[in-house]
């Protein structure tokens, strides 16, 4: 299906409401131009374009990671998109691939302490600017995905940018596999709560863990369950909640 036909039958699905239809030709249209936004601000004389992406804001442990990725003019690569919707081997390929291409890597990582010092929005925040800073090229423009952010440099911020936006998709491969690492690590540490897995999400087998082995140092305790688990054993530290 071409472009002009894809926005004709969504267009059509969106009178008769098929919500997973209009969803699919959603991804479509991204998959047609990922690199719109970049061809764009070339076209105004700007050619060190990164993308910045997070990841780690849901899960109850370990860093938030945000990574900052400037790509050559040049770059493909086939079913590069957000990280959360590819496969771990495929995010892993991509991974090696990203780094061994880019112009300019950067990536910053807030801890669980700072998350808890400061809240998630704003350690994701200072996880961005930590990106940029480490960048080895200062980029003249940069991509977000969704949030706002002043960091001395122009941005345009892009909802679903992860999707729509190839700079944005390299950076969330960057950032989701940096943290999937450190999770590796920390699993090996405390392999009962199945960090390999769950990658510190809430899910039911993790909080069963926490019920039965407690809480380690990397539980962010200012995150709900956490603080549950620390209220119901008189163990709250009100600076968290």
């Amino acid at each position: 299906m071409d472009l002009e036909g894809c926005l004709s039958y969504k267009l059509l699905f969106n009178q008769k409401e098929d919500k997973k239809l209009i969803k699919d030709i959603d991804l479509y249209l991204c998959k047609l131009d990922n690199y719109r936004y970049e061809r764009k601000l070339k076209r105004q004389g700007i050619n060190l374009i990164a993308g910045v992406d997070e990841v780690g804001r849901g899960p109850l442990v370990g860093p938030v990671v945000a990574a900052c990725v400037i790509l050559p003019e040049e770059f493909e690569l086939d079913g590069l998109t957000d990280s959360k919707k590819l496969s771990e081997k495929k995010r892993e390929e991509f991974y090696i691939k990203i780094k061994e291409q880019a112009l300019g890597i950067g990536v910053g990582i807030v801890d669980e302490k700072r998350i808890d010092e400061l809240n998630i929005y704003e350690a994701t925040k200072v996880a961005m600017k930590e990106a940029i800073a480490n960048c080895n090229i200062k980029p003249e423009h940069i991509l977000i995905d969704a949030m706002p952010l002043e960091c001395g440099i122009p941005t345009t911020s892009i909802i679903k940018g992860d999707l729509k936006s190839i700079t944005i998709s390299a950076a969330s491969v960057i950032a989701k596999v940096t943290r999937d690492h450190m999770l590796y690590e920390l699993d090996k540490k405390y392999p009962m709560y199945d960090f390999k897995k769950n990658k510190g999400y809430p899910t039911k087998e993790h909080l069963e863990a926490i019920e039965k082995y407690g809480i380690i140092n990397e539980h962010r305790k200012s995150y709900a369950p956490v603080a549950t688990y620390l209220r119901n054993r008189g163990e709250v530290n009100e600076e968290n909640i």
